[in-house]
């Protein structure tokens, strides 16, 4: 049997008897979907009014909201409602058995002064942990919680307030504390370290649900989840185009589902991480059992990214059935590491994905990102497969970057159809190939 297989700078046809598409590695996707249940709440409301809230978007709800999560606690669960208005608050700190609801019209507008955000609270800054500003909605070694509803969440972030705190100094302060095993609860920062805090952050935190939410203008991170299990991300609609604006970041979680969502941002569209360097190889906690399908990825520079921050390792990520299209989305799958970081990226597969139009490649696989290959510690990435991928316009297939200590194998294109190519692909030091493959060469 002879197909088309694209190399690096020219097309060949050569014998594939041996090759074989990745399908049989989806069966794994229902044994997966079992294990993650949406949590449900009692049917008893907290609407925020009845706590003093006010809406007009003046007054500060902050002790409204926080009074009405300490009420639905303190009855078993239910709701906070958030009603039609506009209300400003400061963080929200969520609790067992509390959806935090926004109706339709309603919008929650965060402050924009960080002292609202203060005292800090344990979080992790891309990958590291420390304590810092608290993330806008934020609960740690909490379950069955959720962020619900047809409303709302604005941060009110542009470059007049965290917007300019990008090029902070202490990002190198925080990495070589964690370099140098600097205990926890020495790693302070907060008031002048400019270290911007996520928008959405569950830390340590079982069944989840973030369902129908808008999403906008936001400081960092969009959704963080972290170190959690039983992950639904449902229906969430996130248009945010500030710097570092990744619009889902499950790191080092286990059982996830990310479904029927649109992402339009700034960074990474989703971004699936497991820790940075040697703190995240300290707490060692791998990213996995991760399932994307029905989603819409617009601008970001990747549709799905797997890194930087993966020294803890990632596996079993399914991306299907997603539409991706902009002049501004770099790729659609980026897989990214360095020396430094390390981590094993494996059993990483895409099927059934449309592709208008990226900026850069299809797939990317940089291992020479920032640091490259300046470390100790191997990047590998095995075992990816894309299938029944349909692009109508790229520059190229392929940019693949890995260095000679590092490794990358396995990696397969089959069935797929890419239009108006403009460039050679680059693969270097990687075991790459196309399978049944139509390749068509821009006029």
């Amino acid at each position: 049997m002879i197909k088309i297989i694209a190399t690096a700078t020219c097309f060949c046809l050569v014998s594939i008897f041996t090759l074989r598409a990745g399908q049989p590695e989806w069966k794994q996707v229902p044994s997966i979907l079992k294990q993650i249940v949406a949590p449900k709440f009692p049917a008893r409301d907290f609407v925020i009014t009845q706590f003093g809230g006010v809406a007009g978007g003046q007054t500060d709800c902050t002790a409204a909201i926080s009074n009405a999560i300490e009420a639905c606690v303190k009855a078993g669960g239910g709701r906070v409602v958030v009603p039609a208005g506009d209300f400003l608050t400061g963080p929200i700190h969520l609790k067992s058995g509390v959806n935090l609801h926004l109706d339709a019209n309603a919008m929650l507008k965060f402050s924009t002064d960080p002292k609202a955000y203060l005292p800090a609270v344990f979080t992790r800054f891309e990958g590291t942990e420390l304590y810092n500003y608290s993330p806008f909605i934020y609960a740690l070694d909490q379950k069955n919680i959720a962020v619900t509803g047809d409303g709302t969440l604005d941060g009110q972030a542009d470059a007049s307030n965290w917007l300019a705190w990008k090029q902070t100094a202490q990002r190198p302060k925080l990495v070589k504390m964690a370099e140098d095993n600097v205990p926890m609860e020495k790693r302070q920062f907060g008031a002048g370290d400019d270290l911007r805090p996520d928008f959405v952050e569950f830390i340590r935190c079982r069944n989840i649900l973030i369902e129908g939410v808008k999403i906008r203008r936001s400081p960092m991170w969009e959704l963080h989840p972290l170190l959690c299990t039983n992950v639904t991300v449902r229906g969430v609609n996130i248009v945010s185009h500030g710097p570092n604006n990744d619009g889902c970041d499950p790191e080092s979680c286990n059982d996830v589902l990310i479904e029927n969502s649109l992402f339009d941002t700034g960074d990474d569209c989703i971004a699936i991480k497991s820790g940075r360097d040697a703190d995240g190889r300290r707490v060692g906690v791998p990213a996995q059992n991760i399932v994307i399908r029905d989603c819409t990825m617009r601008d970001g520079h990747a549709g799905t990214a797997i890194g930087s921050e993966i020294s803890g390792s990632c596996s079993n990520v399914f991306v299907e059935h997603c539409e991706m299209s902009s002049p501004n989305l770099v790729c659609a799958l980026r897989l990214k590491s360095n020396a430094a970081r390390g981590g094993v990226l494996q059993n990483i597969f895409m099927r059934d994905v449309n592709v208008g139009l990226v900026k850069d490649s299809v797939l990317q696989i940089d291992f020479l990102y920032e640091v490259g290959a300046k470390g100790d510690f191997k990047p590998v990435a095995h075992n990816v497969a894309m299938e029944n991928i349909t692009v109508a316009q790229t520059p190229r297939v392929l940019n693949v970057r890995g260095f000679h200590a590092a490794e990358i194998s396995g990696v397969r294109i089959y069935n797929s159809t890419f239009k108006d190519i403009q460039k050679p692909d680059v693969v270097q030091d990687a075991d790459v190939k196309l399978v049944n493959c139509t390749l068509e060469p821009a006029k």
